[in-house]
């Protein structure tokens, strides 16, 4: 018996379907999309020499699309929208991060820039204090570089008092001996 083509166009839909399976099963669905030049390239091949016998001539196959079932292309877009998110996550978080950091720094560096100016401001004092003892030894005879530092501890401790005493002040606790003060630091440490 001699069988000869009768329904091509059924038999070509075969052939596809054949090629497209043979060719899909071993990739994932992302692969798949990504081959689809390759799988028209197979199937060309496949068709010609399958084809070729019947007479047909086959110029060119195009994969245009690959359209996998609801629940996979569901699954999918939920997939990339979970990655999106994530990513969307990390890149604020990342964002948060570069903005601490700089607040950090920028922090640091009025520190140290706070730093800085009070060690000019007390270098200025001193200074000063200097001139001002030699200037003070200088005018008044018999004055030591010990009585003008009691002078300008005196004046210094009145300023203190002016201050504590001015408004906004409610209550202000003083040891009268430096022994109280050194005593009381102590157990302060220790935690009594």
């Amino acid at each position: 018996a001699y069988y000869s083509l009768s329904n091509a166009q059924d038999q070509m839909r075969a052939y596809v379907s054949d090629v497209i399976r043979s060719s899909i099963c071993g990739l994932t669905l992302d692969e798949s999309f990504e081959s689809k030049e390759q799988i028209a390239i197979d199937l060309k091949s496949h068709l010609e020499q399958e084809m070729g016998t019947y007479g047909f001539s086959i110029i060119t196959a195009l994969v245009t699309d690959l359209s996998p079932d609801r629940r996979v292309r569901d699954a999918m877009n939920e997939i990339n929208a979970s990655k999106r998110l994530k990513e969307s996550a990390t890149q604020r978080a990342e964002g948060e991060k570069i903005i601490k950091v700089k607040r950090a720094e920028a922090e640091a560096e009025s520190m140290y820039l706070s730093g800085v100016g009070v060690a000019r401001q007390r270098k200025a004092i001193m200074l000063g204090l200097k001139d001002s003892i030699v200037d003070f030894s200088a005018s008044v005879s018999g004055a030591s570089a010990k009585d003008v530092m009691d002078l300008l501890v005196l004046n210094q401790y009145f300023d203190t008092l002016q201050t504590v005493g001015g408004e906004g002040t409610k209550c202000v606790f003083t040891a009268n001996e430096q022994s109280q003060v050194s005593t009381g630091i102590m157990q302060g440490n220790a935690g009594y």
